[in-house]
């Protein structure tokens, strides 16, 4: 991002790419503004075997230098206040990947794009859900087909095992953020495979 930037950062519970996500967040620290952190209420509360929600927490606040917003009342200025210029959604469930699609604002991260959206900025998405080639591939398809809603690209994470499974490539972060900035989608969006 050569301009200056603010980025909201919000992180949904596909808890086993927390690690890759937040990997990809720490390297690109430097070339933001500032990163405003936002969590889904049950990414923000849940252990599992992936880590703790405290250490999780503490690893994404230590990244953007900003307390994370975790509550509808803390994201409902996003829209009205202007603070964002882009919104990453990272890692991005099948749950809010369908909200989003169909007008739903009832969680931190799904307000938060619903405010932002009001000032015709960009969201960028990173899909990771086991239902993306199922029940929610009509989902990816409206939001396609949406302006301000861009993907990082995605490709099928276990075909044999998970053949519905799909998964962004998370290190593509930064080049689909700044196409996404030019109003641009990243192309191709679907990854070959690893």
């Amino acid at each position: 991002m050569n301009e200056p930037c603010t980025l909201g950062f919000a992180m949904c519970g596909s808890f086993c790419t927390f690690d890759a996500v937040l990997t990809q967040l720490e390297a690109m620290r430097a070339e933001l503004t500032k990163i405003i952190p936002i969590m889904s209420t049950v990414s923000y509360e849940t252990d599992t075997r992936f880590g703790t929600a405290a250490d999780f927490r503490a690893r994404l606040e230590t990244a953007c230098g900003q307390p994370i917003i975790h509550t509808i009342a803390q994201a409902e200025p996003i829209g009205p206040k202007k603070l964002l210029d882009v919104l990453v959604i990272a890692p991005c469930t099948g749950n809010t990947l369908a909200k989003l699609a169909n007008g739903i604002a009832d969680t931190p991260v799904t307000l938060a794009a619903k405010a932002h959206l009001r000032n015709e900025r960009p969201i960028v998405i990173a899909v990771s859900t086991n239902d993306a080639l199922a029940g929610n591939a009509e989902n990816i398809g409206k939001l396609l087909a949406r302006g301000h809603y861009f993907f990082v690209p995605m490709r099928q994470d276990n075909a044999m095992k998970k053949p519905r499974s799909v998964v962004a490539d998370f290190t593509r972060l930064p080049e689909t953020i700044r196409s996404a900035l030019k109003g641009e989608q990243i192309q191709p969006i679907l990854a070959a495979p690893a």
